[in-house]
């Protein structure tokens, strides 16, 4: 990742300490863009002892060995919590959080629907992503959310991917309407958009 820009970013970005504290930061890309080295240097810039909200469902032995790159990467200070769904339940009051990623986050609550309907409805799933969203940020904290631009690899030929593709952008926009701050990652150099 260019470290020299993570710096300079880093260096720019002014967070004022509220009583009670609350942002939602939103950082997207596409894969492998740098997104969540990128969010862990975020974080730590504002706590020293973080929380991590892992969101994955390990699905096989590949995803498996992603997730422990993840883990080696961050040091002993993090408080780390495993949820795949019900992140309104988890209190972080007065805490910087990072959230990674909304996309596996989506997902859980996509295929969850699918084992009840073949052709999950999106917009009931949109439905329960905002809400679940919106319970969880309520609280005073800072909120550093991870996702991914799944939309930019092109229109695919699977109507169950095109469908998830959908309603992770609705999603993605939901977010970004609702956070202070946006950034867009693009091969290890983040830009603030927003």
């Amino acid at each position: 990742m260019q470290q020299k820009a993570i710096a300079i970013l880093l260096k720019t970005i002014v967070f004022v300490t509220f009583a009670p504290m609350k942002r939602i930061i939103l950082i997207t890309g596409g894969q492998r863009s740098g997104k969540s080295e990128f969010a862990e240097h975020l974080t730590l810039s504002i706590s020293n002892n973080p929380v991590y909200i892992a969101t994955a469902h390990i699905w096989d032995d590949d995803f498996r060995h992603r997730v422990d790159l993840h883990k080696k990467r961050r040091g002993h200070q993090w408080t780390n919590i495993e949820e795949e769904k019900f992140l309104g339940n988890i209190n972080i009051y007065n805490k910087v959080a990072l959230i990674d990623c909304l996309t596996l986050w989506c997902t859980n609550f996509y295929f969850d629907k699918a084992q009840e309907n073949d052709s999950p409805n999106i917009e009931e799933v949109l439905v329960e992503l905002k809400a679940e969203f919106d319970k969880f940020t309520s609280q005073d904290a800072v909120f550093i959310f991870v996702t991914n631009e799944i939309g930019w690899g092109g229109t695919s030929e699977n109507e169950v991917q095109r469908r998830f593709t959908d309603l992770l952008g609705w999603f993605n926009q939901y977010v970004a309407s609702k956070a202070d701050d946006v950034y867009m990652t693009v091969s290890g150099i983040p830009v603030k958009i927003k």
